[in-house]
This record gives C-alpha cells, sequence and structure tokens, in this order.
C-alpha cells in the first residue's frame, strides 16, 4: 500500500512532466477581486518546470545543467532517488524566487498561531512557529499583502485544541469541528480570498491523529482545502495529490537527539538486521510484538517496554531506569542495525521512519494506506522498504533476502535525504520546513484560479 501510495503522490512530479495543466482539479471562478499578476507567476513557473521535467525525459542519462549549490552528488544517485532531479530542482527554485503565503492574522494563543514544539506533535508547532517568525521586511515565503498570496494558512493548532478544549476520555471531536468552522466562517467573513476559490488555496497543518477530523469542521475546507497531515491514511480520506503527507517527529527537548547527530556507523558495525521497540499500540505493532518479540534477540531483538540497557547498567527491564538513559539505549539499537522496523501505531505515521533516516538504518514501513512524505519528488523504495502488514510473520526471511550490496545503496538514499527529514533553527535550504512548504507549492500548482 505504501508503494501505491508513494505511485499516486507522484501526480505532481512524475518522471516525465509536472501535472500542472489548468482544470487539473477544477477551474474555480473568481468573484470580486482579481489577481492577474498571481496567476501568471504561476503560468511561469509551469512552464519553467515543464521545460526542466522533458530536458530530463528526453537524456535521463545526463546530469542537469543544475543542481543545488555546494553538493557534489553523483547524478545516477539523484536519479535513483529523485524521480526527476532537474524537474525538482527547477520547481524549487521557482518556489523559493516566487511562492508567497499570506498567514491569516485573525485568532490568539493558545490556539491558534501557536503549538507544541517538544512532543510528538512538534512539527505542528515548529511549522506555525516558523511561520510566523517569517514577519516581512524579512525574507522568505511570508507576505502581508494578501493580494500577492499564492496560497492562504489557517494557522490553527489540533494538538492544542485537544488540550485546551477536549473533555479527556470523552472521545468527542464536536469542540474541535466546531472550533475549527469558526474560524474558517471568520475569515471568510472578513476577508474575500476562501470565497474566490471555495478554500482550494488554503492550506491547514495538523499531526495530531485527529487532524484529518478536525478538517471536516469546515466542508469546503475538507473536500477544497490543503490539507498537511501526519496522519496520511489512504483508506481514510488522505487525497494523494491534493493533501500533504508530512513527517511525524518526536522532539523530546526541542532539538534533534545528540545521539543521531554524530557520524553513523558502517554496515560492519551493526550486527542486528532490524529493530523495535515500542507498545501495542493498533493492531500492526499487536501483530509485531505477538509474532517477533522476544523470538529473535540476537540478531532481531524485538522489544515491547523491555528494551535491555546497551550501557552495562540496570537491564532488569527500561521502565526502571531514567527516560534519558532509555532514549540513550533506544538509539543505540538503531546504530547497530541495519533495518529499523517503523509500524504503524494507532494511525498509520510514525516518528521512527525520521528516527531511523538520522541514524542510517534503512526504514521499513509497515503499514496500511499510508502514503509517505514528499513522495510526489522522492522514490521511497530508493531508500526504504515497504512491507505488507499480512507479511509480519515474514519480516525476518523478507530483510535477510536483501543483498548486503542493495542495503548499501538503501544506505546510500538515506545519507542523501536526510536533510529533508531534518527541523533546523533558524530553517534552512531543503530542510523538513521549505519540504512541506514546496508540497504545499505543487499542490498550488496543480490547479488555477479561473479569472
Amino acid at each position: 500500500m505504501a508503494a501505491a501510495a508513494a505511485r499516486l503522490l507522484a501526480v505532481a512530479l512524475s518522471a516525465a512532466i509536472l501535472v500542472v495543466v489548468v482544470g487539473g482539479r477544477g477551474v474555480f471562478p473568481v468573484s470580486g477581486v482579481e489577481r492577474p499578476s498571481v496567476e501568471r507567476e504561476l503560468d511561469a513557473a509551469r512552464a519553467a518546470i515543464r521545460r526542466a521535467a522533458r530536458r530530463h525525459g528526453n537524456n535521463a542519462s545526463s546530469a542537469p545543467g543544475t543542481w543545488f549549490r555546494g553538493d557534489d552528488v553523483e547524478y545516477a544517485l539523484l536519479a535513483r532517488v529523485y524521480r526527476n532531479p532537474a524537474a525538482f530542482h527547477r520547481s524549487y527554485v521557482e518556489m523559493e524566487r516566487r511562492f508567497k503565503v499570506y498567514v491569516y492574522e485573525e485568532g490568539e494563543p493558545p490556539i491558534l498561531h501557536t503549538g507544541p514544539c517538544k512532543d510528538i506533535y512538534t512539527i505542528e508547532g515548529r511549522f506555525i512557529e516558523q511561520l510566523e517568525l517569517l514577519a516581512p521586511p524579512a525574507p522568505g515565503v511570508r507576505t502581508r499583502d494578501a493580494d500577492r498570496a499564492h496560497a492562504f494558512f489557517l494557522p490553527f493548532s489540533v494538538a492544542q485544541m485537544m488540550q485546551f478544549a477536549y473533555r479527556q476520555l470523552s472521545y468527542d471531536r464536536g469542540p474541535l469541528l466546531s472550533l475549527v468552522g469558526d474560524y474558517v466562517r471568520v475569515v471568510a467573513s472578513r476577508h474575500p480570498f476562501w470565497n474566490r476559490s471555495a478554500g482550494a488555496d488554503h492550506f491547514m497543518l495538523s499531526c495530531h491523529d485527529w487532524g484529518p477530523d478536525a478538517s471536516k469542521g469546515d466542508p469546503e475546507l475538507y473536500a477544497n482545502g490543503i490539507r498537511a497531515l501526519c496522519n496520511a491514511n489512504t483508506s481514510e480520506g488522505f487525497r494523494p495529490g491534493k493533501d500533504v503527507s508530512i513527517p511525524e517527529i518526536n522532539l523530546y527537548d526541542g532539538d534533534t537527539p545528540r545521539q543521531l547527530l554524530g557520524p553513523s556507523p558502517g554496515l560492519s558495525a551493526r550486527p542486528y538486521l532490524a529493530f523495535f521497540a515500542g507498545g501495542r499500540h493498533g493492531h500492526v505493532r499487536d501483530l509485531l510484538l505477538r509474532h517477533w518479540k522476544g523470538r529473535d534477540p540476537a540478531t532481531f531483538p524485538v522489544y515491547e517496554y523491555d528494551l535491555p540497557s546497551t550501557t552495562g547498567g540496570n537491564s532488569s527491564g527500561s521502565h526502571n531506569r531514567r527516560g534519558r538513559d532509555r532514549q540513550s539505549d533506544y538509539f543505540a539499537y538503531m546504530h547497530r542495525s541495519r533495518f529499523c522496523l517503523c509500524p504503524s501505531g494507532h494511525e498509520v505515521a510514525s516518528p521512527r521512519v525520521v528516527e531511523a533516516i538520522h541514524a542510517e538504518c534503512v526504514p521499513v514501513l509497515v503499514s496500511e494506506g499510508y502514503a509517505p512524505p514528499f513522495a510526489d519528488v522522492l522514490r521511497w523504495e530508493s531508500f526504504s522498504v515497504s512491507v505488507p502488514v499480512v507479511d509480519i510473520p515474514r519480516l525476518k526471511e523478507v530483510l535477510e533476502g536483501i543483498p548486503t550490496a542493495e542495503v548499501e545503496r538503501l544506505r546510500e538514499g538515506v545519507r542523501l535525504v536526510k536533510r529533508h527529514f531534518t527541523l533546523r533553527q533558524p530553517p534552512e535550504r531543503l530542510d523538513m520546513f521549505h519540504m512541506i512548504l514546496h508540497s504545499v507549492w505543487l499542490r498550488r500548482l496543480n490547479f488555477r484560479l479561473d479569472h
């Protein structure tokens, strides 16, 4: 399913040409304000990306005329990891040159304009924070001139709604839907932009499991808007090519764990074939633990909450050791493993994918219906392995069947894409923040507002 979702997500950057034809998602009539200059900018970007894509398609064995400054990467590796290196480069440069996002200023914290930055929903808070900090006249994607904007951001945090508006254990999504619906009604009543496009050039971002449900608070947001979600489950309404899949990242203290910042060992220093440690969150993990927990700790360590110490200290169970020690042991196992198992939890996304990439441990996606992040640009098969849930009993057999040379090639891909799964403060070119923006940019290119 992950591979199929990746193919679906490639509608924006295919191997041949960017799909940005007028009417690809419908031509929306404009009432009131007209913005021909904005659409002309997008037309110029579409044409430039098409030309770059054609050059790649006509001469795929040669390097593109330019790549990102400071990079020294063999084109064969680029072509293996990126769906179309020339088109991606051109698209990214066009985004840097042209893309402008207007952030609605209505509302106040803690529900709006802020979010969590030190937990499993880190990307939700950090994205809102970074976009808010890009206040003009500082250079960047944000604009205060809404008439210049190509896209409009709804700066609410579903994670904050859960903290401040949700009654614990009630399972009542009503307050979330009401907050989202009320906010859309406010901006639609004060500005002409929502009604002009029925929300099609607006986007929200949420890493909470209930983010997709919260978007149902306004029917047009759910039907037309661009939803950037960690919970990118195609079986639950995620629409590849229109919605945006974003990485889930758990920054315990707001920064990338120091254990993942240093050099990673090579294959010869990785005695374990694969590794997993985690709770029974959802049926996928339950099946994994029932089949593999404690079965082969010497080569295929799979643990629940009983991860042994790697430092020679107390090994009677992870619950008896401090959280920082358990975290160190967890990352030590990742660094000693060739593959890191990344099964879905209660929802499809897992922070283990980003952690595995930083540990240069090949991620093994075990999920149903997951559309992985940035798959309109990246070939996930070049740096990860996808295993259907039904094949969990054969996991070891599947991974043992991958030759060492192929594992090395996969790790080359992991090293190349690591920058795209890294949060920087402040943001840097090609990092996670900018890759999310690029995904939104591609969706905006995929339709044209009629004027």
